[in-house]
Protein backbone atom coordinates (compact mmCIF):
# COMPACT_ATOMS: atom_id res chain seq x y z
CA UNK A 1 0.00 0.00 0.00
CA UNK A 2 1.24 3.57 -0.83
CA UNK A 3 2.25 6.13 1.99
CA UNK A 4 0.57 9.01 1.74
CA UNK A 5 3.92 10.47 2.58
CA UNK A 6 4.76 8.91 -0.73
CA UNK A 7 2.15 10.70 -3.00
CA UNK A 8 2.34 14.05 -1.07
CA UNK A 9 4.63 16.59 -2.75
CA UNK A 10 5.87 19.73 -1.30
CA UNK A 11 6.77 22.90 -2.80
CA UNK A 12 6.73 26.44 -2.25
CA UNK A 13 3.15 26.94 -2.01
CA UNK A 14 2.33 23.82 0.01
CA UNK A 15 1.12 25.44 3.03
CA UNK A 16 -0.87 28.52 1.42
CA UNK A 17 -2.71 24.99 -0.25
CA UNK A 18 -3.62 23.83 3.09
CA UNK A 19 -4.79 27.08 4.51
CA UNK A 20 -7.36 27.35 1.90
CA UNK A 21 -8.31 23.75 1.54
CA UNK A 22 -9.01 24.24 5.62
CA UNK A 23 -11.17 27.03 5.12
CA UNK A 24 -13.40 25.81 2.59
CA UNK A 25 -13.61 22.24 4.27
CA UNK A 26 -14.63 23.68 7.46
CA UNK A 27 -16.91 26.42 5.83
CA UNK A 28 -18.33 23.52 2.79
CA UNK A 29 -17.90 20.14 4.23
CA UNK A 30 -15.49 17.58 2.77
CA UNK A 31 -18.41 16.19 -0.22
CA UNK A 32 -19.29 19.81 -0.46
CA UNK A 33 -15.61 21.53 -1.27
CA UNK A 34 -14.62 21.39 -4.79
CA UNK A 35 -11.05 21.78 -5.89
CA UNK A 36 -11.93 25.26 -7.83
CA UNK A 37 -13.14 26.27 -4.68
CA UNK A 38 -10.07 25.45 -2.67
CA UNK A 39 -8.18 26.44 -5.66
CA UNK A 40 -9.26 29.63 -5.54
CA UNK A 41 -9.55 30.16 -1.91
CA UNK A 42 -6.01 29.01 -1.62
CA UNK A 43 -4.88 31.39 -4.47
CA UNK A 44 -3.26 29.20 -6.95
CA UNK A 45 -4.21 27.18 -9.90
CA UNK A 46 -5.69 23.85 -10.20
CA UNK A 47 -2.59 22.27 -11.02
CA UNK A 48 -0.43 23.59 -8.98
CA UNK A 49 -2.95 22.19 -6.26
CA UNK A 50 -2.89 19.11 -8.08
CA UNK A 51 0.81 18.98 -7.95
CA UNK A 52 0.90 18.63 -4.79
CA UNK A 53 -2.44 16.59 -3.22
CA UNK A 54 -3.25 14.46 -6.44
CA UNK A 55 -6.53 13.61 -5.05
CA UNK A 56 -8.91 15.91 -2.34
CA UNK A 57 -8.95 12.62 0.08
CA UNK A 58 -5.21 13.82 0.57
CA UNK A 59 -5.59 17.06 0.94
CA UNK A 60 -8.41 16.37 3.96
CA UNK A 61 -6.14 13.73 5.86
CA UNK A 62 -3.31 15.79 5.80
CA UNK A 63 -5.41 18.88 7.15
CA UNK A 64 -6.66 16.63 9.42
CA UNK A 65 -3.37 14.93 10.99
CA UNK A 66 -2.33 18.61 11.00
CA UNK A 67 -5.06 19.65 13.29
CA UNK A 68 -5.04 16.75 15.21
CA UNK A 69 -1.45 17.36 15.92
CA UNK A 70 -1.93 20.97 17.21
CA UNK A 71 -4.27 19.97 19.49
CA UNK A 72 -2.26 17.49 21.07
CA UNK A 73 0.18 20.06 21.39
CA UNK A 74 -2.29 22.39 23.21
CA UNK A 75 -3.31 19.66 25.28
CA UNK A 76 -0.20 18.67 26.79
CA UNK A 77 0.88 22.34 27.32
CA UNK A 78 -2.40 22.71 29.20
CA UNK A 79 -2.54 19.73 31.52
CA UNK A 80 -0.62 19.57 34.81
CA UNK A 81 0.92 16.79 35.22
CA UNK A 82 1.24 17.37 39.33
CA UNK A 83 -2.87 17.83 39.17
CA UNK A 84 -4.90 15.21 40.87
CA UNK A 85 -6.60 12.93 38.24
CA UNK A 86 -9.99 14.35 38.33
CA UNK A 87 -8.62 17.94 37.33
CA UNK A 88 -6.33 16.22 34.23
CA UNK A 89 -9.55 13.71 33.55
CA UNK A 90 -12.05 16.47 33.35
CA UNK A 91 -10.18 18.67 31.09
CA UNK A 92 -8.94 15.68 28.99
CA UNK A 93 -12.80 14.54 28.51
CA UNK A 94 -13.85 18.14 28.00
CA UNK A 95 -11.25 18.68 24.50
CA UNK A 96 -11.66 15.13 23.37
CA UNK A 97 -15.78 15.96 23.39
CA UNK A 98 -15.27 19.42 21.88
CA UNK A 99 -13.42 17.92 19.02
CA UNK A 100 -15.67 15.01 18.35
CA UNK A 101 -18.77 17.36 18.40
CA UNK A 102 -16.94 20.11 16.31
CA UNK A 103 -17.62 20.22 12.33
CA UNK A 104 -14.46 19.23 11.68
CA UNK A 105 -13.89 16.06 14.05
CA UNK A 106 -17.30 14.75 12.70
CA UNK A 107 -16.03 15.27 9.13
CA UNK A 108 -13.00 13.58 9.03
CA UNK A 109 -14.61 10.39 11.24
CA UNK A 110 -17.52 9.81 8.70
CA UNK A 111 -14.54 10.34 5.73
CA UNK A 112 -12.18 7.68 7.67
CA UNK A 113 -15.23 5.37 7.23
CA UNK A 114 -16.19 6.00 3.55
CA UNK A 115 -13.36 6.01 1.95
CA UNK A 116 -11.70 2.82 4.40
CA UNK A 117 -12.48 0.99 1.60
CA UNK A 118 -10.87 2.48 -1.29
CA UNK A 119 -8.37 4.27 0.26
CA UNK A 120 -7.77 2.26 4.13
CA UNK A 121 -4.18 4.99 4.45
CA UNK A 122 -6.16 7.97 5.29
CA UNK A 123 -7.89 6.10 8.51
CA UNK A 124 -4.79 5.12 9.38
CA UNK A 125 -2.91 8.26 8.94
CA UNK A 126 -5.30 10.11 11.12
CA UNK A 127 -5.78 7.12 13.69
CA UNK A 128 -2.20 7.37 14.45
CA UNK A 129 -2.09 11.19 14.61
CA UNK A 130 -5.09 11.34 16.74
CA UNK A 131 -6.73 8.54 18.99
CA UNK A 132 -3.62 6.81 19.04
CA UNK A 133 -1.52 9.91 19.98
CA UNK A 134 -3.89 11.00 22.38
CA UNK A 135 -4.17 7.57 24.07
CA UNK A 136 -0.39 7.86 24.08
CA UNK A 137 -0.42 11.19 25.59
CA UNK A 138 -3.05 10.21 28.39
CA UNK A 139 -0.60 7.15 29.33
CA UNK A 140 1.65 8.99 30.40
CA UNK A 141 0.03 11.02 32.57
CA UNK A 142 -1.83 7.83 33.99
CA UNK A 143 1.48 6.49 34.90
CA UNK A 144 2.59 9.47 36.53
CA UNK A 145 -0.53 9.64 38.48
CA UNK A 146 0.06 5.43 39.23
CA UNK A 147 3.62 6.30 40.48
CA UNK A 148 2.64 8.81 42.95
CA UNK A 149 -0.53 6.39 44.14
CA UNK A 150 -3.39 8.64 43.43
CA UNK A 151 -4.54 5.73 40.53
CA UNK A 152 -4.53 1.60 40.37
CA UNK A 153 -3.92 0.03 36.85
CA UNK A 154 -2.57 -2.66 35.50
CA UNK A 155 -3.23 -2.03 32.09
CA UNK A 156 -2.48 1.83 31.55
CA UNK A 157 -2.89 2.32 27.36
CA UNK A 158 -5.90 -0.04 27.32
CA UNK A 159 -7.17 2.06 30.56
CA UNK A 160 -6.49 5.41 28.69
CA UNK A 161 -8.50 4.19 25.32
CA UNK A 162 -11.56 3.75 27.60
CA UNK A 163 -11.42 6.89 29.06
CA UNK A 164 -11.36 8.06 25.74
CA UNK A 165 -14.39 6.36 24.41
CA UNK A 166 -16.30 6.97 27.54
CA UNK A 167 -16.21 10.86 26.27
CA UNK A 168 -17.91 9.87 23.43
CA UNK A 169 -21.16 8.42 25.07
CA UNK A 170 -24.45 9.39 24.71
CA UNK A 171 -23.00 11.98 22.38
CA UNK A 172 -21.29 10.06 19.32
CA UNK A 173 -24.06 7.95 18.22
CA UNK A 174 -26.60 10.74 18.05
CA UNK A 175 -24.10 13.27 15.72
CA UNK A 176 -23.62 10.10 13.23
CA UNK A 177 -27.14 9.33 13.04
CA UNK A 178 -28.60 12.50 12.65
CA UNK A 179 -30.77 12.62 16.13
CA UNK A 180 -29.34 15.21 17.99
CA UNK A 181 -26.99 18.01 16.10
CA UNK A 182 -25.94 20.34 19.34
CA UNK A 183 -25.58 19.34 22.81
CA UNK A 184 -25.67 22.31 25.63
CA UNK A 185 -23.16 22.90 28.53
CA UNK A 186 -25.19 20.67 30.84
CA UNK A 187 -25.46 17.69 28.48
CA UNK A 188 -21.85 18.02 27.93
CA UNK A 189 -20.97 18.46 31.66
CA UNK A 190 -22.98 14.99 32.07
CA UNK A 191 -20.88 13.24 29.83
CA UNK A 192 -17.42 14.03 30.87
CA UNK A 193 -18.34 13.80 34.64
CA UNK A 194 -19.69 10.71 34.12
CA UNK A 195 -16.45 9.10 32.44
CA UNK A 196 -14.83 10.80 34.99
CA UNK A 197 -16.31 9.40 37.62
CA UNK A 198 -16.67 5.76 36.50
CA UNK A 199 -13.30 5.94 35.56
CA UNK A 200 -12.23 7.25 38.95
CA UNK A 201 -14.37 4.29 40.27
CA UNK A 202 -12.85 1.79 38.49
CA UNK A 203 -9.09 2.90 38.67
CA UNK A 204 -9.04 5.43 41.57
CA UNK A 205 -6.71 4.66 44.40
CA UNK A 206 -8.76 4.49 48.12
CA UNK A 207 -7.50 7.92 48.55
CA UNK A 208 -9.50 9.71 45.60
CA UNK A 209 -12.23 11.35 45.95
Amino acid sequence: MTALTDVIKRGRKFDQVLEGAKTVFLRDGFEGASVDDIAREAGVSKATLYSYFPDKRLLFAKIAEIECLRQAEIAEHVVDFASPPRAVLTEVGNRVLSFVTSDFGIAIFKICVSENSRFPAIGRQFYESGPALARERLSTYLQVACDRGDLEIDDIPFAAEQFLELNKSFVFPRLLCGVQASFNHEERDKVVNGAVDMFLARYGARSEG
